[in-house]
């Protein structure tokens, strides 16, 4: 005897209405939905609780006008900037941090994501769900203090360790067998891992709380480039990879940014492309000038990223699984401080990647700050 399912009874149109209004209701973030024309025509009781307004107060009001939005240092945000307008725009899902300024003038940070409602390609409205993540930025600064204070405690001891690491190589404390001058690299090596780790470490607390200092200066990229690529090629020679540099123009590009940024920028890329390349490979290192901006192309002929791994490459920790095979070294901030630094000074990031195959890293800069940088 075969089992079946009892038929459901067909609801009606009310009850269909009721149960949308029900789940709606429900929802235990904030939520927001509106028409076309971004007027407000529900709210639940999260949202309600979150932004300090009653239903009515809401109800039929202009969206954008009615739920301020501010950025960190309380200027408020453009309406074409609003996530909302963007999935409007777009007819796709936005997802956002930003504050809300509550009906008290509190400003509190929430986690807002958008999505669009669309039938027959013509947007009826959209349903804005959105969170405190007020705990959760707490949380983040404490975890950033300590990461900043643990950091800048190892450096003192990190120090003594490849003072006199070195003293010992150098043979300034007696002579020293292979077997001896072996360890003591590999001490050496670890050692110089270590600085890496809590330098990026600290520009990535810097990077977080925004206290980045940029020092703007006419500065030729392309040399900057020959530099780093002369300080790398010694760990590209190490796996037969070709490193090159070129640019176009030939007579060199000048950029009115940070030297030391660019830099940190550079040798992450740079050398993130030679350890995820195998044996006998090729990196190269590309500047154009288009326009009012300059163009850097870092590409390899490495592994390449899955797919299905793309668009959580900037992220904190993140390495993709076919990298974690072969390379177990990795702490996956190299990109996510590459990509905070890249912000600060005004700049984009982006690349094309196939697995098997290779990557190419884009990074564009303008040539001078823009009148509207923060620069």
């Amino acid at each position: 005897m075969t089992a079946t399912t009892p038929p459901q009874p067909e609801r009606t149109p009310h009850e269909q209405r009721a149960e949308a209004e029900a789940l709606f209701t429900s929802i235990g973030d904030g939520a927001i939905s509106t028409d076309e024309y971004g007027r407000i025509t529900r709210v639940n009781p999260a949202a309600q609780v979150l932004l300090g307004y009653k239903e009515k107060e809401l109800l039929g009001e202009w969206f954008p006008k009615k739920i301020t939005a501010v950025t960190f240092e309380d200027t408020p945000v453009n309406l074409i900037d609003r996530p909302i307008t963007k999935a409007f725009l777009t007819g796709k899902p936005i997802s956002d941090k930003l504050y809300y300024r509550r009906k008290n003038g509190q400003k509190v940070p929430v986690a807002i994501n958008v999505s669009p409602i669309v039938l027959r390609g013509k947007p009826l409205g959209a349903i804005e769900v959105f969170r405190d993540i007020t705990l959760e930025q707490e949380v983040d600064r404490m975890k950033s203090e300590f990461i900043s204070l643990a950091s800048h405690q190892l450096r003192t001891p990190l120090s003594a360790i490849k003072t006199y690491t070195h003293m010992l190589f150098d043979g300034y404390m007696g002579e020293l067998n292979e077997a001896q001058k072996t360890s003591l690299s590999t001490i050496i090596g670890a050692s110089n891992r270590m600085n890496e780790l809590i330098s990026t470490l600290l520009n990535i607390t810097r990077m977080e709380s925004g206290t980045i200092a940029v020092a703007l200066k006419p500065l030729r990229i392309d040399i900057l480039a020959e530099e780093v690529a002369r300080e790398l090629a010694l760990m590209a020679s190490s796996k037969s990879i070709k490193l090159r540099v070129s640019c176009q123009p030939k007579s060199g590009i000048t950029v009115t940014t940070d030297q030391l940024i660019i830099k940190e920028i550079l040798s992450n890329l740079a050398s993130n492309a030679i350890k995820y390349t195998p044996e006998k490979g090729s990196v190269s290192i590309r500047l154009r000038q288009k326009d009012d901006e300059v163009v850097v192309e870092v590409k390899d002929s490495g592994w390449g990223i899955p797919k299905f791994s793309q668009d959580q490459i900037f992220s904190k920790f993140f390495r993709a699984h076919n990298i974690v095979k072969r390379e177990t070294t990795g702490t996956g901030l190299g990109l996510y401080l590459v990509k905070g630094l890249i912000d600060a000074l005004g700049g984009s990031i982006w690349f094309k990647s196939r697995e098997g195959t290779g990557t190419s890293f884009y990074f564009s800069l303008p040539l001078k700050p823009r009148k509207d940088s923060k620069l």
